[in-house]
């Protein structure tokens, strides 16, 4: 009997949909885990909704994200932080032993420029860690033009994946 792999979600906090934001938080997804993300959620497709705390559906994917072993959360820099959309999802999160961010935690912010290369250690990253994630690496900020370039991440990939994967598989009983 094998045992199970890990679950993979991302979570994007860019109001425009299926953006680089989005592409570059699947390719670190699949990096890391060695497999597609089993679940993507593209605030900017639930829209409105997030704003309605009695949403079902809203609710769902919450929980879903929740559990995950391991959540790449992916946002475009805006004003040196994440999305409001972001906030308001994360908003979701409590923090404790029934609810809140189970797995290990990313934070990946995308951005014009270096300037705010520290965006996702200072802004993203505490709330990651507040709302309960395990956030072991440091984040990543990506320059915006390069999201698509393999080598952007390679450096972070290096560092960073040996420490996630082993984490992962002692969670999850799967060696990566």
């Amino acid at each position: 009997m094998t045992a199970p792999a890990s679950r993979v979600a991302v979570v994007v906090g860019n109001p425009k949909p299926q953006s680089r934001t989005l592409e570059a938080a699947t390719y670190v997804a699949t990096e890391l885990a060695g497999h597609e993300p089993d679940l993507v959620v593209d605030l900017a497709q639930l829209g409105a909704r997030l704003l309605d705390w009695q949403d079902e559906m809203v609710t769902e994917v919450v929980a879903e994200v929740g559990s995950a072993d391991l959540v790449v959360v992916a946002s475009p820099t805006y004003k040196g932080t994440y999305t409001g959309l972001l906030k308001l999802f994360l908003d979701r999160f409590a923090s404790g032993p029934d609810g809140g961010l189970r797995g290990v935690a990313v934070p990946l912010m995308l951005g014009a420029g270096p300037g705010h290369a520290l965006a996702p250690e200072l802004t993203l990253r505490p709330v990651l860690t507040e709302i309960g994630g395990t956030v072991v690496s440091p984040g990543l900020y990506v320059v915006d033009s390069a999201h698509d370039d393999p080598s952007a991440y390679a450096a972070w990939l290096e560092r960073s994946a040996p420490t996630i994967t082993a984490l992962l598989g002692s969670r999850t009983g799967v060696s990566a």
